[in-house]
């Protein structure tokens, strides 16, 4: 079977170039990875131009201070890149609970770990770039100097942070927040422009040093001082001391194909566990009760071992490849029964996170995620520099036992995944949903909306979808077919068909013919998606 061009109902078609693509959430982004890409720079080029872009133009989503992960295809090889950050050498369970925290918090200096963000960027563009980081930021740079418009579905998740905040954020930490997203005492509104100066500075800085003011320079006092005044626990010693791990990928064979995923600690181990489970299934259509029962029975039972057993992999008990292992896969799958079953996680909490996807004529092609995580992040912005920190940290776990517990220098559970697909060896594309535990929800539907059920990528991106929240309960896009909705009832399911599609993800996906070079790409209408080709 080809991913690559088949007729199939949806929204729009899919955009088809040879030259060149940029698939990402913000049209703006897309553009600036195109125009980097066209200056002379390679897919890397471009996916660390349009990441950069998205700082600015999507920080309802992502910024500097969040953390990355990237699949690389390059001279016919697949990378991994993990740019997570771990939590400070001087944090730890003791001194939270002394503190009176019982969890760990959404806001605030505590949840934040070190960012991973600028070092992604640096790291991708010394192995594999072909222009200077200075000429890849120009045009975030730019934005962030001069201003942009803001567009619908960003306008919608800012409103929605800002009357989040106006209640929940009241301590001093937040008072830059509120300087530099709602500059005139309220969050700009849809067509309205914003622009952030030191924003633009921050990107130059880390352009000029790459990088190294942010993790051992001027960027990186600035952000150490104002965690000791406002009573974080990052210090200077974790900025200089951190550096991201390039890591083998993880994949299973999927019926020809074979998708990977970053290993841990990022949750692409559940998304793979349960295509695992799914394999041995043959599903002919879409659209039937027992096919979404089985992929929801199947996800479920992955979230369970995942939850249990994903945490940072220098800490973890459990190795990757058992829980690949067909012997894992077929015990979870006797599991599944005829009707809905009731796993062990609690509730999944939502996330903000920002996706793209690049190729070139070249056979370069980049799967990038990076994230503040829950929209804005911690809510703590680094004053003078508009650095937003992530709340990263908020996974980790106060029990000691638990496999996730917090620890000092530890990295923690990790929600944002990049997908990539192979076949025999050679590179059938990039793809991504992000959207905090909907992820590997999303790039199981995705990936068998193409392998199984023969979608084209902007076709597998429209096709409604369902997540599942806890216990029995399933979520469905209101446009989700009827008819399921009361066969997966009378399965056990409790079904909630959703009116905002916005908790079900935002993905992206190109994918190019082997034999002529000719991409396809899909982008997603749950956001203000877009596709940049030439």
């Amino acid at each position: 079977m080809s991913l690559l061009t088949y007729p199939y109902p949806s929204r729009r078609m899919a955009t088809v170039a040879r030259n060149g693509m940029v698939a990402t959430s913000q049209p703006l982004a897309a553009q600036a990875g195109l125009r980097i890409m066209q200056q002379g720079g390679n897919a890397i080029d471009a996916a660390i131009a349009t990441a950069a872009c998205l700082t600015v133009v999507e920080p309802t989503s992502n910024g500097i201070g969040g953390d990355a992960f990237a699949l690389v295809w390059a001279k016919g090889e697949l990378h991994g890149l993990n740019a997570s950050g771990p939590a400070p050498q001087s944090i730890s369970i003791k001194k939270l609970k002394e503190l009176g925290h019982e969890k760990m918090p959404v806001m605030g200096w505590i949840p934040v770990t070190v960012p991973g963000v600028p070092s992604a960027w640096s790291a991708l563009s010394e192995r594999f770039g072909r222009l200077p980081l200075t000429e890849v930021l120009k045009p975030a740079i730019e934005y962030a100097e001069s201003g942009y418009p803001i567009s619908p579905i960003l306008g919608r998740y800012w409103s929605r942070a800002y009357q989040a905040y106006k209640t929940r954020a009241k301590g001093t930490e937040f008072e830059e927040w509120f300087r530099v997203f709602a500059p005139n005492g309220k969050e700009p509104g849809i067509g309205e422009m914003w622009k952030s100066e030191d924003h633009a500075n921050t990107l130059k800085e880390i352009a000029e040093t790459n990088a190294e003011s942010f993790y051992r320079g001027r960027l990186a006092k600035k952000i150490a001082s104002a965690s000791s005044q406002q009573g974080g626990f990052l210090r200077e010693e974790d900025l200089a001391a951190y550096r991201p791990e390039w890591v083998e990928p993880i994949s299973v064979n999927y019926k020809g194909y074979d998708v990977w995923e970053i290993p841990p600690n990022g949750q692409g181990l559940i998304a793979l566990m349960a295509l695992n489970i799914l394999k041995e299934y043959t599903f002919t259509h879409r659209e039937e009760a027992d096919a979404v029962h089985i992929q929801l029975e199947a996800i479920k039972q992955a979230f369970t071992d995942g939850k249990t057993y994903i945490s940072d992999l220098k800490t973890m008990k459990a190795k990757v490849t058992d829980l690949l292992s067909d012997e894992f896969a077929k015990a979870a799958r006797k599991k599944i029964q005829l009707t809905a079953q009731v796993p062990e996680p609690g509730t999944l909490p939502r996330g903000g996170t920002v996706y793209l996807a690049t190729a070139d004529s070249d056979g370069n092609m980049v799967s990038f995620i990076q994230s503040n995580y829950m929209g804005f992040g911690s809510g703590v912005v680094v004053p003078g520099t508009g650095i937003a920190l992530q709340n990263r940290g908020h996974d980790f776990s106060l029990d000691s036992e638990h496999e996730n517990a917090l620890a000092p220098g530890k990295k923690t559970y990790h929600t944002i995944i990049p997908g990539f697909i192979t076949k025999g060896g050679e590179a059938v594309g990039p793809f991504g949903v992000m959207g905090g535990f909907m992820q590997p929800q999303g790039h199981v539907q995705v990936a068998m909306n193409m392998i199984d059920f023969g979608l084209n990528p902007q076709a597998a991106l429209d096709a409604p979808r369902w997540q599942w929240i806890e216990g029995k309960k399933i979520e469905v896009e209101h446009e989700f077919s009827n008819h399921l909705v009361h066969q997966l009832a009378e399965k056990g399911h409790q079904i909630l068909v959703a009116h905002d599609s916005g908790g079900f993800g935002r993905g992206q996906v190109i994918v190019r013919n082997s034999e002529t070079g000719v991409l396809t790409g899909g982008t997603e209408h749950r956001t203000d998606g877009s596709i940049a080709s030439w």
